[in-house]
């Protein structure tokens, strides 16, 4: 049996080399923060072995896969003990308590952008379906894959399939480039095509791709790829 250690062994104000949140926020504001600084907020330290910016990397990537993860599943990343697992818990369900607002609007490349723009932070490339209903306002945000987008990896049932749960009409995909580049690889294209093509069958039209960074975004449909 392992023993969970947790102390105040790297606590934010002494994490040198990191990003310090709360400085951050002191001069930017809460809006500025990635969806890690928030996450290293509410950990607030790291543990004996662990620094608080790596727990946090992997928290944000079980939460990528695994949004209504449970305390017990939040443990099994290493640093993180009960009180942590509690504390995270607890904030994902007050923001979802809090989060009864009427859904907004989809009608163009910058509103499926700003609906996507906080995975622009992530080391590996993330797929992002945004489910539209018949309005065209936005009834779910999920993760379909992480890593490389090509037809091996990416199959249009992961898609498509919270989309049919929820009756979609529509649907707009993004995904983040960590490089910076905004411009779409032939990959890119083959995918989005078969995405497409799947949706028409299915009665779920594709409105547009967005490829992203943290400034900017490139719209196949604005492009006359869709």
């Amino acid at each position: 049996m392992n023993y969970r250690i947790e102390c105040e062994y790297e606590r934010l104000s002494e994490a040198e080399d990191r990003s310090k949140p709360r400085e951050k926020l002191e001069r930017l504001g809460i809006g500025a923060l990635t969806d890690a600084e928030l996450l290293m907020l509410i950990i607030g330290s790291g543990s004996i072995r662990r620094p608080v910016d790596a727990i946090a990397k992997d928290l944000l990537a079980a939460l990528d896969t695994a949004p209504s993860a449970s305390p017990e599943d939040i443990m099994l990343i290493p640093g993180v003990g009960k009180a942590k697992a509690s504390a995270v818990a607890a904030a994902l369900e007050f923001g979802r308590r809090r989060s009864g607002k009427k859904p907004r609007t989809v009608s163009s490349p910058e509103d499926v952008y700003r609906e996507v723009r906080h995975y622009a932070s992530r080391e590996q490339e993330h797929l992002v379906v945004v489910i539209l209903n018949g309005a065209h306002e936005a009834i779910g945000t999920f993760v379909a894959t992480i890593g490389l987008l090509n037809k091996t990896i990416i199959h249009p049932r992961e898609v498509y399939a919270e989309a049919i749960h929820k009756r979609a009409a529509a649907i707009a995909i993004a995904h983040n480039h960590p490089s910076g580049s905004i411009e779409p690889s032939e990959d890119d294209k083959d995918v989005t095509g078969r995405i497409a093509s799947a949706g028409h069958i299915l009665g779920i039209k594709l409105l547009d791709h967005i490829i992203f960074t943290e400034d900017r975004y490139y719209s196949f449909l604005e492009h006359g790829l869709l």
